[in-house]
């Protein structure tokens, strides 16, 4: 195969793909003229270019707004790609212990034997040419394609974290548990993603790397987190019961695709700027993000509160101990009140506000004047479910502390919420057709915007899974690995879409045949388990042409 050093004089992008309104796919002829445009793009970034996420023969570029990303698009086509500059990025060395599950399969497929494999793995430099996936999971490719191999029928729904990895023509290391396709051949101690690095990947693309074989593994002790439990709160929040899940969440973390870190951030966008702005915060601040009801807050000190998303009872309950002569006709000892939703509203010293389950909707964000207090990874405060980044999912007993992202006085009336969806609502969503719709036919699309799709139990916050009647592909095989965006409805080979969401992974192997509108992903994020949603297609994307040759 050709090496990642091939020469690239004067060539162009082959064609441009709008990926919904948000993003643009730069298809190109191999992975010389991947890392030209990747290295261009990092160096001299077109207006509006948010992130850049480069993939096996694709560059995908996302832009701040429909209108940038649609001069993105035509930009990108009249680029002249030349290579990159080649910088010394120096040797990175990963011990290994050959011992993986597959090796023995890899031989087979390979027509070596065992020690060949590892012989063949080890005796080749090895080049980062893009992240994806997971953090600090980064796609390598050798110099030679002795060890191409296809990936599992059959994903492992769990792969152990330090895996040594090979699928196609790369190889690579599983940086956390996650599941996983690809065939393991080995493992290592290295710690691939670590934030407590100035660098938080150990490997980044144009890296070189080198596996070094040995008889056990050496793990690289991490950094422990500080203990909560010897620290106080003195103003803010304890958790009483978590309910199903609740996260920590702001508006999210852009612009480290090429990281393989995804945006993350409150699923409903919306609801979370509402809450803010009723409680006088900033945009941005960290908020409580909860699902199905069944989240309880006691009160650190008096504090001002504000619930939006899916309408549901709030009741607050005042505490045993409360001395009813000193509120001068205030709350009594043990007595409840309800509040509003979508209006600001006082949560005195151990008063505890408990969440019923939404009448209709999921979601509810509950915001605290001040924000939550959480150190920021990347730039965000949010959790990242797939990627593991950021706080840690709430739990009884954890403190928050209110922080000081103030930039108002509290609204004083309560604000207008949309209509949320039950369980027999059609929630319709735009769906803007490709980039990959071409691996299905008029029917496919059809049978796409035709019936309505339930949204089953195995959701969550990295992706919608949806039941119906399974989509044909008209085209067999597997598509080269490219970025991927929030909104994505991929295609695996079963034929039923998934619907990525916040925290999906940044690259993906199946056919996106549309995109949900980036305006419309907030009520994809209301819809129930067991709630029903129709797409409709919106063919009003651009029209890239491809250039001259």
């Amino acid at each position: 195969m050709d090496t990642v050093m091939e020469t690239v004089t004067s060539k162009k992008v082959r064609a441009v793909r709008p990926v919904g309104t948000r993003a643009v796919l730069a298809e190109l002829d191999g992975l010389a003229e991947v890392l030209a445009l990747q290295d261009l793009l990092n160096r001299k970034p077109l207006p509006g270019q948010v992130d850049v996420l480069a993939a096996a023969e694709t560059v995908m570029v996302v832009g701040e707004s429909a209108s940038a990303t649609r001069a993105i698009g035509a930009r990108l086509l009249q680029l002249e790609l030349t290579a990159p500059d080649v910088t010394d990025s120096g040797l990175v060395v990963i011990e290994t212990v050959y011992d993986g599950e597959d090796l023995a399969d890899v031989a087979e497929l390979t027509g070596l034997s065992v020690d060949g494999v590892v012989a063949a793995h080890t005796g080749q430099t090895w080049t980062v040419a893009f992240a994806g996936f997971a953090p600090g999971f980064g796609y390598m490719v050798g110099e030679n394609n002795a060890l191409t191999v296809p990936r599992r029928a059959t994903p492992r729904t769990a792969v152990p974290a330090g895996s040594v990895a090979l699928g196609g023509e790369y190889s690579a290391v599983y940086p956390r548990r996650s599941p996983g396709g690809w065939q393991l051949i080995g493992r290592t101690g290295a710690r691939m993603w670590d934030l407590e690095r100035p660098k938080p990947a150990l490997v980044r693309p144009g890296d070189r790397v080198q596996y070094r074989a040995v008889r056990e593994v050496v793990t690289a002790s991490a950094h422990e987190p500080e203990s909560d439990s010897e620290h106080h709160t003195e103003s803010g929040l304890r958790i009483v019961s978590p309910g199903v899940q609740s996260l920590i969440e702001d508006l999210g973390r852009r612009g480290h695709g090429p990281l393989g870190v995804s945006a993350a951030g409150a699923l409903d966008r919306a609801s979370i700027r509402r809450a803010n702005r009723l409680v006088g915060n900033a945009s941005t601040a960290a908020a409580i993000e909860s699902v199905g009801g069944g989240l309880s807050i006691e009160a650190i000190g008096d504090q001002v509160i504000a619930v939006t998303g899916a309408p549901t009872t709030l009741s607050v309950q005042s505490p045993s101990w409360v001395d009813s002569v000193n509120h001068d006709g205030g709350p009594q000892p043990g007595a409840t009140r309800t509040v509003g939703m979508a209006a600001p509203f006082a949560l005195l010293d151990g008063e505890v506000l408990s969440l019923g389950v939404p009448e209709s909707g999921f979601r509810n964000y509950v915001a605290i004047r001040g924000g939550i207090d959480v150190p920021a990874v990347l730039g965000s405060r949010s959790a990242d479910t797939m990627s593991g980044i950021g706080p840690a999912p709430l739990t009884v007993g954890k403190e928050l502390r209110a922080g000081s992202d103030t930039v108002s006085t509290a609204v004083g009336s309560p604000e207008l919420q949309p209509d949320f969806p039950g369980a027999e609502t059609v929630t319709v969503l735009d769906v803007v057709p490709g980039p990959r719709a071409d691996w299905f036919d008029q029917s496919a699309l059809d049978s796409l915007a035709s019936q309505d799709w339930v949204v089953t139990p195995q959701s969550n916050r990295v992706g919608m899974r949806l039941d119906g009647q399974p989509l044909v592909r008209t085209r067999d095989g597997e598509l080269p690995s490219e970025g991927t965006m929030a909104g994505a409805l991929q295609i695996p080979p079963a034929g039923l879409p998934v619907l990525f969401l916040a925290d999906h992974p940044i690259t993906g192997g199946y056919p996106v045949i549309g995109v949900v509108r980036d305006e419309h992903l907030d009520r994809a994020a209301q819809v129930p388990v067991g709630g029903k949603i129709r797409f409709r297609l919106v063919p009003d994307s651009p029209d890239f042409q491809t250039p001259e040759k």
